[in-house]
C-alpha cells in the first residue's frame, strides 16, 4: 500500500522544518537511544517489505585521496529523500569527525521540501538499527555475546542497539587503539551490557555470536582472517563501505552465505568487491519478505555485507519526521521563494528592496 503524502502544518511563510544537530540530540536524549534505535529499525524493516515500490540507485560518489562525498536518493513515489555524506578516515586526525551528513525529505507532488536535518547522528543511529534489522533474521538463535572490533564512532550505538532489540548481553571490544576501547568501554559502563574490553581481535572474538567489524581506515584491510570465524557465527560488516576499503579476509566470503541491501552498490563498495561479480548473494529484503531464507541452520555461517542504501535513511528521515509534532524539536527555516504571484518572482525580489 502506498504511503500517503506527508506535512507538517504549513506555516503562512511556506516556511520547512529544520532539525540542528543541537535539536537532534534533544530528540534522541527524549526518546532516548535505544529507543529511537528500535524505532529506526522498525521503520526500516517496513520499509524493506515494500522494497519494488522504491526507486533505486547506487549512491553518486566524488572521491579523492583523502575520501569520499555521497548523494544517497530514492523515492517511494509519494515522498522523496536524499542524504549528502562524507566518509574521511584521516578526518579523525585533525580533530574532525569521519562521517558528516544532511538529509532532506520532499512532496512527490509539489517537489517542496517538508524538512531539512542533520544526519551525522540520525546516520549513527539508522547504521545501529540497519545492522539489527538484519541481524532478527541472520543471527543465531539466543545469541548473548557480541565482539566488536572497532570501538570508534559507531561502537555504542551498535551496542544498543542490539542488547534492546535483539537481548544481547555481552560485548567484547577491541581496536588497535586502546583509547577508544576505553572510550566505548566508559560510555557503555551503565547500560546494563557487559563489557569486556580484548587485547586482540582474537580475544574479542572467541565466543562471540555475532562478530561486528567497523572500522575506518579507507584500505584493503584483513580485521577478520580465516582461522578467527567458526561455524555457526554471524558477520556484521560495516566498517567497508568504498571502493578499496575492505575489513574481511577473502577466504571468509567463500565460507559465508551473503546478504546484502543493493547488490549493483555492495559489488562496488562492499566486501564482495573482492569476489568475482557473478558470485552468489542474497537481497536483504527478500529474505524479510520470506522469498529466501536467512539462518537455515546451528553452523551455517552468515554475513551481512552492508555498505547502506538510501531507503534506510528514506526511513530514518520519516521516523523523525513523525516525531516532530510532538516534541517540537525543529525550528522553522525560510528556504522556499514564496511570492503572491507565482509568476511574479522579479516583483517579490524588487518589494522585498522596499521594505
Amino acid at each position: 500500500m502506498k504511503a500517503k503524502p506527508m506535512s507538517l502544518k504549513p506555516s503562512p511563510m511556506a516556511m520547512v522544518p529544520f532539525i540542528s544537530v543541537d535539536n537532534m540530540m534533544k530528540l534522541v536524549n527524549r526518546v532516548g537511544v535505544a529507543d529511537m534505535i528500535a524505532g529506526i529499525a522498525a521503520e526500516i524493516e517496513a520499509d524493506f517489505k515494500r522494497w519494488p515500490e522504491f526507486d533505486k540507485t547506487p549512491r553518486v560518489p566524488a572521491h579523492s585521496d583523502e575520501g569520499v562525498i555521497e548523494l544517497m536518493p530514492t523515492s517511494d513515489g509519494v515522498t522523496y529523500g536524499f542524504k549528502y555524506v562524507n566518509g574521511h578516515p584521516a578526518n579523525m586526525a585533525r580533530g574532525y569527525q569521519t562521517v558528516t551528513a544532511f538529509g532532506l525529505l520532499a512532496r512527490v507532488d509539489t517537489g517542496y521540501p517538508i524538512m531539512l536535518s542533520e544526519m551525522t547522528v540520525l546516520t549513527a543511529l539508522r547504521t545501529a538499527a540497519t545492522s539489527v534489522v538484519a541481524a532478527k533474521y541472520l543471527a543465531p538463535q539466543g545469541a548473548k555475546t557480541m565482539a566488536l572490533i572497532g570501538n570508534g564512532a559507531q561502537c555504542e550505538f551498535q551496542s544498543l542497539a542490539f542488547h534492546k532489540v535483539l537481548g544481547i548481553d555481552t560485548v567484547q571490544l577491541y581496536d588497535i587503539d586502546p583509547a577508544a576501547t576505553a572510550k566505548a568501554a566508559k560510555n557503555l559502563a551503565d547500560t546494563g551490557l557487559t563489557v569486556v574490553p580484548c587485547t586482540s581481535a582474537q580475544a574479542a572474538v572467541t565466543g562471540a555470536d555475532i562478530i561486528t567489524t567497523c572500522t575506518a581506515d579507507k584500505q584493503y584491510a584483513t580485521i577478520l582472517t580465516d582461522n578467527m570465524v567458526g561455524a555457526g557465527q554471524h558477520i556484521n560488516a560495516i566498517g567497508g563501505d568504498c571502493p578499496g576499503k575492505t575489513e574481511l579476509h577473502r577466504d571468509i566470503l567463500l565460507r559465508s552465505d551473503i546478504f546484502v541491501e543493493y547488490p549493483p552498490q555492495t559489488r562496488i563498495e562492499g566486501e564482495i568487491q573482492q569476489l568475482d561479480p557473478d558470485h552468489p548473494v542474497t537481497e536483504l529484503w527478500t529474505v524479510i519478505t520470506g522469498q529466501n531464507q536467512g539462518r537455515r541452520d546451528s553452523r551455517q555461517i552468515t554475513l551481512f555485507d552492508s555498505v547502506g542504501f538510501a531507503t534506510e535513511d528514506f526511513s530514518a528521515l520519516r521516523y523523525v519526521h513523525g516525531l516532530l509534532q510532538d516534541h517540537g524539536t525543529f525550528e522553522d527555516l525560510d528556504m522556499i521563494a514564496d511570492p503572491d504571484d507565482p509568476r511574479d518572482l522579479f516583483g517579490m525580489v524588487q518589494r522585498a528592496k522596499g521594505a
